[in-house]
């Protein structure tokens, strides 16, 4: 079965409100208010950037949708959950505030911020998926709650999956506290002795206390460690390494398999649609607390109801604009592909697309 993926083309380094006029349109030509019905909850899942990243998905482009969800008479909330990691999302009271001076905040937009993991991360619920690697996974609550689902994300490099788009939006996005742990829990670091300066960088950054001096170089407590990944972000040394070949596929697939368990449900409900924003590509994701440059010239919006369809889209659109795919640009010893076609294995989706132009 081939989904349909609608695309339409935008003009390098437009306006925020020429995005927006463009998100709108996308909108309606996928017809993806067929999802919202009057009085549903409709949760949107977006990425707010972290502190000094400014190439995340504007709030113009938000409300945009927030006004549509809204004449059809939902009732529209943004939704996100805490990470793992310190930083300025790490709770709902912060990563709220965060939100606020942003720009998301609900005078802006017009829709409250909801926590979807309540107040620490851990308010969650469990969704058997009869998965290759897991059973059954460990969800945000309040996406259960909430009665449609458009997910909207910004395609980037990713440290640990070559590309972060979709599928990584929900995966990593949408799981409790726990979920998180446990698609991280093959990402294990080792410090290479031989270069490590003791910097200190990533053991004042570690947000379990997992790294600690030892014998004048640092060391990290396997037993401690949740696979975050930011003692690899912090070292301008090399220092840190992993086993990308058996770790990243591992993750890349645990991600996956919780992505398919926040919209399982409501794919077969029809109640659940996907929205890829192209431009300000950059090479790491947007928890990145810096200004990033971006790799590709903006290409534009996808829009489809098949979560796999359109990350393989994103990924032969950034082919086809540059030569080579947003992930091998960014971390090239990583095969994105394998969070792509996991996804299709355990019936998340399809690979095989229809690309729809929009004018």
């Amino acid at each position: 079965m081939t989904a349909k993926v609608y695309f339409l083309p935008l003009a390098d380094g437009l306006s925020s409100a020429d995005q927006a006029v463009a998100m709108n349109r996308i909108y309606e030509a996928a017809g993806l208010d067929t999802v919202v019905a009057d009085k549903d909850f409709v949760a949107i899942k977006t990425h707010v950037g972290e502190k000094l990243n400014t190439t995340h998905i504007k709030p113009e482009l938000i409300r945009a949708l927030v006004e549509n969800v809204k004449r059809k008479g939902g009732l529209p909330f943004l939704t996100e959950t805490s990470t793992l990691y310190r930083c300025e999302r790490e709770n709902a009271i912060k990563h709220i505030m965060h939100a606020h001076r942003q720009g998301f905040g609900i005078e802006n937009i017009g829709a409250p911020f909801i926590m979807a993991d309540g107040l620490a991360g851990n308010t969650e619920y469990e969704v058997e998926i009869n998965g290759i690697l897991h059973k059954s996974v460990k969800i945000a609550r309040e996406i259960s709650s909430a009665d449609a689902l458009i997910v909207v994300s910004h395609p980037t490099g990713h440290i640990a999956a070559g590309m972060g788009a979709c599928i990584k939006n929900l995966g990593m996005g949408l799981a409790s506290r726990m979920g998180k742990l446990r698609q991280h829990s093959a990402m294990l670091p080792e410090i290479a002795a031989a270069k490590c300066q003791l910097c200190h960088k990533c053991i004042a950054w570690c947000p379990q206390g997992a790294i600690h001096e030892n014998e004048g170089k640092a060391y990290i407590t396997p037993e401690k460690c949740v696979g975050c990944g930011e003692c690899l972000v912090m070292c301008k040394f090399d220092a840190v390494k992993f086993d990308w070949g058996a770790e990243s596929g591992h993750m890349q697939k645990s991600m996956a398999e919780h992505a398919y368990g926040v919209v399982k449900d409501k794919q077969q409900a029809r109640k659940c649609c996907y929205i890829n924003v192209l431009v300000d590509m950059t090479h790491d994701c947007d928890c990145e607390a810096a200004c990033q440059e971006k790799l590709i010239r903006d290409i534009g919006i996808l829009a489809s109801y098949d979560p796999v369809a359109i990350d393989k889209a994103t990924l032969d659109l950034t082919v086809a604009a540059n030569g080579k795919s947003l992930a091998e640009l960014s971390y090239a010893q990583h095969d994105a592909t394998i969070q792509i076609r996991h996804a299709a294995q355990i019936g998340m989706g399809t690979m095989a697309y229809e690309l729809v132009e929009v004018k």
